[in-house]
């Protein structure tokens, strides 16, 4: 949306497609909405737009309680941009700045302090600092609202220095206390916060047994069985595990966060649901990876994306247009660790993905750090990078050369040679991994689609690839027309195949 006016067509018409693209504030009554509200549209001149929450819990707007704004998917501008700004969002998401302060955000940005806030503000209405109290605030309702946790633990947990400016920050935003807003939740059915089942999880270790429930919002069409059928057919043993049939599955996977260590579960939902949500739950060993691990998730499974900008960009191409017209919700899935993700595209070199797993299933039995007690088939966490760059790798059964490449990018990955942070500049990764001995263009470009969220990448010597692009006569001298969203095409195409991604053409 480029003007207020085409915003404002967006509102009257209660437009979900730009939830999280752009939020307003209504002057007349001091709350702000996301575009979809269901409540009767204000007059045009009562209406100022705001580019993020924070922007609008700054002007002074509360949270409206019947839309719940802070609720909404993320916008897919951020995974998009590969500027200051970009990179700024994807960071502050991942809970850097609550866990280094601006200091660490800026030293990774390369930018000093004042030139990021000051951009920050000037395109986002809010700096680092009030972008953060707003991630904050939504994770402190989130557990309110599903977790019988104190409010004490409540306000440490979602980052809150003190518990006083927990409840100043509850208060300004939602205009409830946080008893107010955890009792609000039990009598609406919003959350299971105070019912029975919640008092006896908490007489058993609270939500650390039972799990936080979440619902993770999308927007648009989301194709769940191509997602958990991608995640499945890679699903290595030890740190990953698919429950259910087809239809119905549960994927789950263990997580190494900051604070501690997770387990997480997301259940598949019909693919016409119409739900919105993919229904999540975390259990955490340290509340405090709560914003972090949401965000792991929500990349894991593109729950940011904006499939009208891609249906947009890529149906009107003759080639792609049928592909894209019977699967509109294909989704292009991240990662939930990147150092993970790049160890294992250096696994699927030259190998079938079925080989593939068998050989990270032998990697986490060999390195992997053992889980306290096994839950389900999970009994590990994936090695990290700094016992992998100085593991021997005989029990992998794999070629001398390929092991040493194993080693040498986990060396990279430990000592910062190569950087795969949320907010990393693509573009210099990917030079630094084609640096590196026994990396190249499709390995570096299948960590940068993954590792790194990155919309517009494309494997032009993927056999899969090729495959797809005879089917429907197109070349690869056509993809750059697909800008901005090539990612999105390459998983059309291997989509269209019905064939799993082949070996690595290093």
């Amino acid at each position: 949306m480029t003007t207020e006016d085409s915003r404002y067509e967006a509102v009257r018409s209660r437009d979900a497609r730009f939830d999280g693209v752009f939020f307003l504030g209504v002057r007349t009554t001091g709350i702000y909405c996301r575009p979809s509200c269901p409540a009767v549209t204000p007059k045009r001149e009562n209406v100022r737009f705001y580019p993020t929450a924070a922007a609008a819990q700054a002007a002074g707007f509360r949270a409206c309680r019947r839309c719940r704004p802070d609720a909404v998917p993320g916008s897919a501008e951020w995974n998009v941009r590969a500027d200051l700004v970009g990179r700024a969002m994807r960071m502050i998401s991942d809970g850097v700045v609550d866990r280094e302060g601006v200091a660490g955000l800026s030293r990774r940005l390369g930018y000093s302090s004042r030139q990021v806030q000051r951009q920050l503000t000037a395109e986002l209405g809010a700096g680092p600092v009030a972008l953060a109290r707003a991630q904050r605030a939504h994770t402190a309702r989130v557990l309110l609202q599903t977790t019988p946790l104190p409010v004490t633990q409540v306000a440490f947990a979602a980052g809150f220095a003190s518990v006083r400016q927990f409840n100043d920050t509850v208060r300004e935003i939602y205009a409830r206390t946080p008893s107010a807003l955890r009792a609000a939740s039990a009598r609406g059915g919003h959350g299971p916060a105070g019912r029975p089942e919640a008092r006896e999880a908490a007489a058993h270790g609270g939500a650390a047994v039972a799990g936080v429930p979440l619902r993770l919002a999308y927007r648009g069409g989301y194709d769940t069985g191509q997602v958990f059928g991608f995640l499945a057919r890679r699903a290595v043993p030890g740190v990953e595990e698919v429950r259910g049939a087809p239809g119905g599955r549960t994927y789950r996977w263990t997580l190494n966060l900051p604070y501690g260590i997770g387990i997480a579960e997301v259940d598949e939902c019909a693919a016409r649901s119409g739900k919105g949500w993919l229904d999540c739950r975390l259990h955490l060993g340290d509340l405090r990876d709560l914003t972090t691990a949401v965000q792991r998730v929500r990349r894991l499974f593109d729950l940011d994306a904006d499939p009208y900008a891609v249906v947009e960009r890529l149906g009107g191409e003759p080639a792609l247009g049928r592909l894209v017209s019977r699967t509109p919700g294909l989704r292009s899935p991240g990662a939930a660790d990147a150092h993970e993700l790049a160890v294992r595209a250096v696994l699927g070199q030259q190998v079938t993905v079925g080989a593939a797993r068998t050989l990270g299933g032998r990697l986490v039995a060999a390195y992997g750090k053992p889980l306290a007690a096994p839950d389900g088939t999970l009994t590990h966490l994936f090695p990290d990078a700094g016992t992998l760059a100085e593991a021997p790798l005989g029990e992998l059964g794999m070629p001398q050369t390929r092991r040493r490449t194993i080693r040498t990018v986990a060396a990279a990955l430990a000592d910062g040679t190569v950087v795969l942070d949320p907010g990393a500049d693509r573009e210099e990764t990917g030079r630094a991994l084609l640096e590196l001995p026994g990396i190249g263009p499709w390995t570096a470009g299948y960590i940068r689609m993954r590792a790194l969220s990155d919309p517009d990448v494309f494997l032009p010597g993927d056999a899969g690839v090729r495959h797809g692009l005879a089917l429907i006569g197109a070349e690869a001298g056509q993809a750059d027309r697909w800008r901005p969203w090539r990612s999105y095409a390459l998983h059309h195409l291997w989509h269209a195949t019905g064939l799993t991604p082949p070996p690595a053409p290093n």
